[in-house]
């Protein structure tokens, strides 16, 4: 859920490390380009709002997620952090498939459940990856937002919430059916599902931590937040458009 809080890039956070100083330089260089080549055509008519919920979200950011991403990426030796973090991608690969679906791409809904078998049996619940070294990659992470543009919602206004962070209306819309998607939120006991939420929001800060740097070199940091995200998250619809129309 706090994918959004920390993030001008990840929409529907969907990454999966190979190692963590490949991840961390993918990030900043993906971050670096969307900060220069991003215009301001997003629809922000409630900036006044935006402004506030984003001030409160990094203050947020500041004295709880950050503090605890630094000591998680600390003392957690980076094999792991990987392993984590290929763990909470596996769980996300049945909801990108039904995406896929919905997307009229029947061919890589496919894939990204042979994907997830794979992991889920072989790579041990997701924790190694045994699927890409058979030739199964893995693919752009899918959601109900990028869904929604793929039906015709192209345009829709920016809208911060707390916590969340940056979306769209359509965005945010889109989040409760990714929702009622998320394997973590069939589990019975809240307790379990409760711990694996706050270690996959922990996880996804920690490879944000390089791009923390950007933020604070920033002019205006709501701008380029706004700008960059949006600028990000219009790539990804674009991609997926073309995707569904080559099946």
């Amino acid at each position: 859920m706090v994918l959004g809080i920390v993030s001008p890039v990840i929409a529907s956070t969907q990454m999966e490390q190979t190692g963590a100083n490949t991840t961390e330089a993918t990030l900043h260089a993906e971050m670096e380009s969307d900060a220069l080549s991003a215009t301001p055509t997003v629809q922000d008519p409630w900036e006044g709002f935006n402004r506030k919920v984003h001030s409160f979200n990094s203050v947020v950011d500041r004295f709880i997620f950050r503090p605890v991403a630094v000591g998680y990426e600390k003392i957690t030796p980076n094999p792991l952090q990987s392993g984590v973090s290929r763990f909470f991608s596996n769980l996300r690969l049945p909801a990108t498939a039904v995406n896929q679906a919905l997307q009229g791409r029947p061919a890589d809904a496919g894939r990204s459940l042979g994907r997830f078998f794979v992991n889920s049996t072989a790579g041990i619940g997701g924790v190694f990856d045994p699927a890409t070294h058979i030739g199964m990659p893995k693919p752009d992470g899918e959601d109900l937002g990028q869904t929604l543009a793929t039906w015709g919602w192209r345009d829709s206004r920016y809208l911060v919430i707390p916590i969340m962070g940056p979306r769209t209306v359509r965005d945010a819309l889109g989040g409760f059916g990714d929702q009622q998607l998320s394997l973590i939120s069939r589990i019975d006991n809240s307790s379990v599902a409760d711990k694996l939420q706050i270690m996959q929001m922990v996880d996804v800060r920690a490879q944000l931590l390089p791009t923390d740097q950007m933020r604070r070199d920033a002019f205006d940091d709501y701008t380029f937040v706004r700008d960059a995200w949006s600028q990000r998250r219009n790539q990804q619809i674009e991609q997926h458009l073309q995707s569904a129309r080559e099946q």
